[in-house]
């Protein structure tokens, strides 16, 4: 009889478990935007002035996809390529390939106060053996937020320790992370250790900068993975090491490395080290003081995704301008660039990734070479550039149609999207709630 209270008891505990989480979640429970179904029939658009994505634009231009790839891009003024399929009338329209977001939190964090709804980070410090696409919430309402400005492919990114894990390139339109990726495990993220640190003001220290005494133990940690990684790809080990295994792809040239560093020593700190190791195919995240290296940055070939274009400059001493002017000095200098919208709320800020093109377009750089930066060179870096970032005969048929300028916040207005040649909704649950409240006062 104690037995059958005992377990009764734990049933009703477990039931009242249930409900609470149940009511919990029941805010971010909702019903997805269907994702669209395969291309059946050929479009074509016509009329449209075409931002191809590599700099080159076609002011009256003629656009024909088929099963999702793009099989005529051309001047409808000389071309005579005959019409074929479905076609959309776009005079006076802008056609551009998709956006693509790198270094993005997006689907791995829906509210930050719900901590189950955070699945960003991993315990540990050398954890390249997590995988951020298994986490990715394909249904997530920030996700579909994007689709609306352009932003139709993203990479998403793990955040914490020292070596994160590995992202994932997804687009943004799909029942769940199988459907949504693009490719897989692209490449494993390094946060890289400052030289200098902030005094702890909570423990009475000075707030200001001071070098960081353990700063060489820590790169000392660092090469010591690497080194033991490398080994251990070398050798045929008795017991697996999920960690070292999952390097390997670095030393094989197949992923990249994603450096996280800001300061002048601590890029120039990071690209020789792992050089000197075997790590080739390297990329630099934030990489705010570029500036000052971009000889060592093109001799060693490392590409740029800077820190968002949108905040304060970091330093008492930098040039007020610094993080708007950033991309135009580094691309003057040829330094292959991409944006991205890092910081604690990237996943909230990509949806302005065109506005920061715009922001750089303001600081004297040419609009299609801004366009650049949000379309082919991350397309590049990435190394999904065979595929997407630019209007190509042969590429996928992932693009967009927009009233005006994508790249001005006031003239941004997109009609239809396509994603491998799929038209998908540009509904969401903003848009929803602005018809709804649009009648509510328009029947007064």
């Amino acid at each position: 009889m104690k037995a059958y209270n005992l377990i009764k008891e734990i049933m009703k505990t477990l039931k009242n478990i249930r409900t609470i989480l149940i009511m919990s979640f029941g805010f971010i429970v909702y019903s997805q935007q269907t994702p669209a179904p395969l291309q059946k029939e050929v479009l074509t658009i016509t009329g449209a002035t075409a931002h191809i994505g590599n700099g080159e634009i076609i002011q009256n231009s003629i656009i024909t996809f088929e099963n999702g790839k793009l099989v005529a891009v051309a001047d409808a003024t000389t071309s005579k390529i005959p019409l074929r399929g479905t076609i959309i009338d776009a005079s006076e329209k802008h056609v551009y390939p998709g956006f693509i977001a790198p270094n993005t939190t997006l689907g791995l964090v829906e509210i930050d106060a719900v901590r189950p709804s955070r699945d960003l980070d991993e315990l540990g410090q050398f954890i390249p053996n997590i995988r951020s696409l298994i986490a990715y919430n394909a249904e997530s309402r920030v996700v579909e937020s994007l689709r609306p400005n352009g932003v139709l492919i993203a990479q998403t990114t793990p955040r914490g320790g020292i070596i994160s894990g590995t992202s994932s390139i997804v687009q943004l339109d799909a029942w769940n992370w199988e459907d949504a990726a693009i490719k897989v495990d692209d490449g494993i993220h390094l946060n890289w250790p400052e030289s200098y640190v902030q005094g702890r003001w909570w423990l009475g220290e000075s707030s200001a900068e001071k070098p960081n005494k353990k700063y060489q133990e820590e790169l000392e940690s660092i090469t010591s993975f690497i080194v033991n990684s490398k080994t251990y790809g070398k050798s045929t080990p008795e017991t697996i090491n999920e960690s070292y295994k999952a390097m390997q792809g670095l030393f094989r040239g197949e992923q990249k490395m994603f450096i996280h560093a800001n300061g002048e020593k601590e890029m120039i700190d990071a690209v020789s080290i792992l050089k000197n190791n075997g790590i080739d195919n390297l990329v630099l995240v934030g990489a705010y003081e570029a500036h000052k290296i971009t000889d060592y940055l093109k001799q060693h070939h490392v590409p740029v995704l800077i820190q968002r274009v949108h905040t304060t400059p970091e330093g008492d001493d930098d040039d007020y301008d610094l993080p708007y002017k950033l991309a135009k000095l580094l691309v003057e200098e040829g330094v292959l660039v991409a944006l991205q919208s890092s910081g604690q709320m990237s996943r909230m800020n990509t949806r302005n990734l065109p506005f920061y093109a715009g922001q750089v377009v303001g600081q004297g750089m040419d609009k299609e070479k801004a366009l650049q930066l949000i379309t082919e060179n991350p397309a590049k870096i990435l190394g999904i550039d065979n595929s997407y970032g630019t209007l190509e005969v042969g590429k996928s048929a992932t693009l967009f149609i927009s009233e005006g300028d994508a790249l001005d916040m006031m003239s941004n207005q997109l009609i239809k999207a396509f994603i491998d040649g799929r038209e998908i909704s540009l509904e969401t649950h903003q848009t929803e709630l602005w018809k709804r409240y649009t009648n509510k006062y328009s029947n007064k």
